[in-house]
């Protein structure tokens, strides 16, 4: 599919991971934001929605034909639409900010803080009755990833943020790919009494946050530039 020249233009080294989003008008509106930051390409794993479904394309409002999508991966070929050196951020609407950056223990590192993280698909249920979570995490089953704030600085490199479904949040696979690329997870923090934003709502954020730091970026090197 051809895009349009000026999309392809504006295009930014930001890239969307949607992971298990399964509600057709978040789907649709979270595309419609990516097009509208500049998103370079959003990808959707496998479990999301078909980003071609009735309701997603009513709800993008025409983003399909502004910016790539990919559908359908299995997380094993994500790597394979990486652009070189980018560095995987998980959106985290984890409220116990001070524990996951201080805590070893597995229940506290963003583990039963935010709902979303705590079900993990409930997978393995069973095996969690034989093996607590702490001896599972210091065998290397939860990824260990630092936690920042949304708004400091996380686009010095080519960036792509995961955004997690309402249902089931973000995956094991996506915490292990931040991981390995040396991201972090980027905490939206939210008042007390709140549990959580929209996937939608969320991404819109991050998205836009990652747009303004490109573009603050570039005003320093053209000013920087200038001087010489």
């Amino acid at each position: 599919m051809a895009y349009p020249e000026t999309q392809l233009h504006h295009s930014l080294p930001l890239l969307l991971i949607c992971d298990n989003l399964r509600d057709p008008g978040n789907l649709g509106t979270i595309l419609r934001s990516a097009a509208g930051a500049g998103c370079s390409k959003v990808l959707l794993t496998k479990g999301c929605v078909d980003a071609w479904e009735p309701k997603v394309l009513r709800a993008g409002m025409g983003a399909h034909f502004q910016v790539p999508i990919i559908n359908n991966l299995d997380w094993e070929a994500v790597p394979n639409y990486l652009p070189p050196d980018t560095r995987v951020y998980v959106a985290d609407n984890c409220g116990l900010y001070a524990q996951a950056q201080t805590s070893n223990k597995a229940s506290d590192y963003g583990w039963v803080c935010d709902r979303q993280l705590s079900k993990f698909h409930k997978y393995e249920e069973e095996e969690a009755e034989a093996e607590d979570l702490e001896t599972r995490a210091s065998k290397g089953w939860l990824p260990e990833l630092e936690v920042q704030s949304y708004d400091l600085d996380w686009t010095e490199a080519p960036a792509a943020v995961v955004i997690g479904g309402e249902t089931h949040g973000v995956s094991l696979e996506s915490l292990q790919l931040a991981e390995s690329t040396g991201g972090k997870r980027l905490l939206i923090p939210v008042v007390p009494g709140v549990d959580s934003l929209n996937s939608a709502m969320a991404a819109s954020i991050l998205l836009f946050e990652g747009k303004r730091q490109l573009r603050l970026r570039a005003e320093h090197w053209s000013r920087d530039r200038s001087y010489h």
